[in-house]
């Protein structure tokens, strides 16, 4: 590389560094700590853990019980089923009287799934893993603070290309400056903690900037995927199917009627009519997607008449919506399980990491020119 040209790479990779470095670390350790957000909620709420694991119980059961703990709230509920015969059920009202005006905030409740008691009742923001949740997409500044963040990924993009450039050694030097060794001395220690540090964690940060970049700016990504490959445009889902003192479907009845287009799937959320009449949604998870928790294969069905009114199939997807379906469970880990999980997190802890060898490698940088400067006018 040439002298100018390097020089060039240099400030902007030092100046990044410098000026969004902060962000990034910020972004990253809250990341790593969401990545087990529903195993940490549990450890710093236990009264919400599941004593006697059990099979989950019929959506029709959770609903009456929803129904007498808070008959008030008579829109939709949105049931999401147990990962695991030990985790509990977890539910969501969305706005809530109780948090009007605060932007996204629903009543978020989780019910032991055997005795269908009420373990905790919480509205979102309020509890620890949901304010870091806040602090991570948005920076706790609404739509602006998401963008910031959106930006932030190409920023890191930039950030760790450059530090690439700066540091490649040419392909004959290449397996040599991919040993992990450390150095004598705290200069020389640091700049290879630096060094290593990026470099043997480039794939990941890099999945992790563009995968976060794509999920905070979906108003710039979604337009640019639907470019190349059209993209599933969604199901609007009309209010008032059901009529005036009409009873509506049974949610079990839903399942039955569902479990037709997807008769071998695992049965994931489960979205209720409500007093409004809308559509009961229902989504499956099936082998091969990406992500279980927020699985995409989905039935929209009239709760008046039980007529199938719309189906999101994952196996007819656009490669664009393939696309955009990986974005969430390659960023959190999940798509590669338990060990994907656990590189999210080191990848995570890494932008931290990198900030703070790369400002103490300015320092010994700037240290050493400045004695240098003295030693010369010593000499003068």
């Amino acid at each position: 590389m040439k002298p100018a040209l390097r020089r060039a790479w240099l400030r902007v990779h030092l100046y990044l560094g410098l000026a969004a470095g902060g962000l990034f670390a910020v972004l990253g350790l809250t990341g790593s700590a969401l990545v087990f957000y529903l195993e940490l909620d549990t450890l710093l709420n236990p009264q919400i853990a599941v004593v006697q694991p059990a099979v989950a119980p019929s959506p029709d059961a959770v609903l009456q019980r929803l129904q007498a703990l808070h008959p008030e709230h008579d829109g939709p509920w949105r049931i999401e089923m147990p990962l695991a015969p030990d985790r509990p059920l977890m539910v969501r009202y969305y706005d809530p009287p109780e948090t009007v005006g605060r932007g996204f905030a629903p009543l978020m409740l989780t019910l032991d799934p055997v005795t269908l008691a009420e373990t905790s009742h919480r509205f979102w923001g309020d509890y620890a893993m949901t304010w870091l949740y806040d602090l991570h997409y948005t920076l706790l500044a609404g739509p602006t603070g998401r963008s910031v963040v959106g930006w932030s990924g190409v920023l890191l993009l930039v950030s760790l290309l450059t530090g690439l450039a700066l540091w490649w050694p040419g392909p004959k030097r290449l397996k040599a400056a991919l040993k992990p060794v450390l150095r004598k001395g705290p200069v020389r220690v640091t700049y290879d903690l630096h060094v290593l540090g990026g470099i043997y964690g480039l794939v990941v940060l890099l999945a992790l900037a563009f995968t976060g970049m794509v999920l905070a700016l979906p108003e710039i990504a979604r337009p640019l995927v639907a470019a190349a490959s059209p993209l599933e445009p969604g199901f609007r889902a009309p209010a008032g199917l059901v009529g005036e003192g009409e009873p509506p479907l049974s949610l079990d009845a839903a399942l039955e009627i569902a479990r037709q287009v997807f008769p071998d799937a695992e049965l994931r959320w489960v979205e209720t009519s409500g007093k409004q009449g809308r559509p009961i949604s229902l989504r499956f998870y099936r082998a091969g997607e990406p992500g279980r928790r927020f699985a995409r294969n989905q039935v929209w069905i009239d709760p008046g008449t039980g007529a199938i009114l719309a189906v999101r199939d994952t196996r007819q997807d656009s490669a664009g919506d393939r696309f955009m379906d990986w974005m969430h469970p390659l960023h959190n880990g999940e798509a590669f399980g338990l060990a994907g999980r656990a590189l999210a997190v080191v990848g995570g802890l890494l932008p931290a990491v990198l900030l703070v060898t790369g400002w103490l490698r300015w320092r010994h940088k700037r240290v050493a020119r400045q004695l240098t400067a003295v030693r010369r006018a010593a000499a003068a």
